[in-house]
């Protein structure tokens, strides 16, 4: 089955396009979609996307996307939690980070990426290990922030998926560069709802 997932459903600009990324990529644009509107159906959606992207990105060898696909799945539970309980009894609002949450995120991020990027140089066989790295624990990060609500995940997501485009054009994984490209406008709209939303309840 995971054969078939891989034969390529057509070419783009000299590269094979598989049935898995087709697929992966519907589910994570019906993903943002629902997260835009903060509907609770984009965390299932989020676990079985990243769950398609984790066995493409392995058999790209890109190490690190593939990792962050299993992080990615345990955080969209969390999240799909998150969500669902809401707080103190009523729908978790969106918010704003505080001072302390900006300087976890930021903080997290600059740590992390070069301790990841030393180990997929020194532990894989990743061609790209900085590169891998970067998105990868941005990513976690972000995702942190989308499952509290805060709506700073949307220019962070806009930073990631200008990074990645860059990266999986180098792997020619062009419908995922596509993806990540229309990732963009997609957050910044997603930003601009939710600021729409602080701004109403405030």
């Amino acid at each position: 089955m995971i054969e078939l997932a891989f034969l390529p459903a057509f070419t783009a600009w000299g590269s094979p396009v598989t049935w898995l990324e087709i697929v992966a990529f519907a589910l994570s644009v019906a993903m943002v979609i629902g997260n835009q509107r903060q509907w609770l159906v984009a965390w299932p959606l989020a676990i079985a996307s990243s769950a398609l992207y984790g066995l493409l990105f392995w058999h790209g060898q890109l190490y690190g996307e593939a990792s962050l696909q299993l992080f990615f799945i345990a955080l969209a539970a969390w999240g799909w939690w998150q969500w669902a309980r809401g707080q103190a009894g009523q729908a978790l609002p969106v918010q704003r980070m505080d001072r302390r949450g900006w300087i976890a995120s930021l903080g997290a991020t600059a740590v992390s990426w070069p301790l990841l990027g030393a180990f997929l140089d020194h532990a894989t066989d990743s061609p790209l290990p900085y590169w891998d790295a970067l998105p990868t624990v941005a990513s976690v990060v972000a995702t942190v922030q989308l499952g509290r609500k805060f709506i700073e995940n949307w220019p962070f997501w806009i930073a990631i998926n200008a990074v990645s485009v860059a990266l999986f054009a180098i792997k020619a994984y062009w419908l995922t560069v596509l993806l990540y490209a229309a990732f963009i406008p997609l957050a910044a709209w997603g930003w601009r709802l939710w600021a729409r939303e602080l701004k109403a309840a405030a």
